[in-house]
């Protein structure tokens, strides 16, 4: 009696096979989130570090419209000045009450889509409820702190998103 030999893959080749390829995927899927996350996080610190860049040459360009603080009219000056610039050209709106998240504080301005145009930063895109936030410091002739409303696991100022490490 001659027994056919029958030729295929058994269960327990089949078995280990897909063992192994959903290990494989869940490396993959692991990799590719960390990876998506870090893409995420290094997009929102380019873009606020972009609009700090923009609005402390806004500030700058304000002293120099304004001048010297010996004149007389200074302080008159000063506050034109900076309402010409930050709302009247850029487009910024001064925010009186601060978002969640972000402190609250004096000269705070909302950078609007008319801004990052102005700025020519109009490749930001705002998701919904999205709003970045500049915190300047006049006196200085710097911007204290950029914020932004969706931040990233509970982060939302520039300083503490620079420093998390993925």
């Amino acid at each position: 009696m001659n027994i056919k030999q029958e030729k295929g893959i058994t269960l327990t080749v089949l078995v280990t096979t897909i063992i192994v390829l959903l290990i494989i995927a869940g490396i993959g899927i692991n990799y590719g989130r960390d990876t998506i996350q870090k893409a995420h996080l290094e997009e929102l610190e380019t873009n606020m570090l972009l609009i700090k860049a923009k609005a402390k040459g806004l500030v700058e360009e304000a002293n120099t419209k304004i001048g010297l603080p010996t004149a007389s009219d200074y302080a008159e000056k000063q506050t034109s000045v900076r309402q010409e610039l930050y709302i009247g050209t850029a487009g910024m709106v001064k925010v009186d009450t601060a978002p969640s998240g972000i402190p609250q504080g004096d000269n705070l301005y909302e950078v609007t889509k008319e801004t990052l145009s102005y700025w020519g930063l109009g490749d930001i895109k705002l998701e919904e409820n999205e709003k970045y936030i500049v915190q300047l410091d006049d006196e200085n002739a710097e911007v204290e702190e950029v914020y932004n409303t969706i931040g990233y696991n509970g982060k939302y100022s520039l300083t503490d998103i620079e420093n998390i490490e993925i």
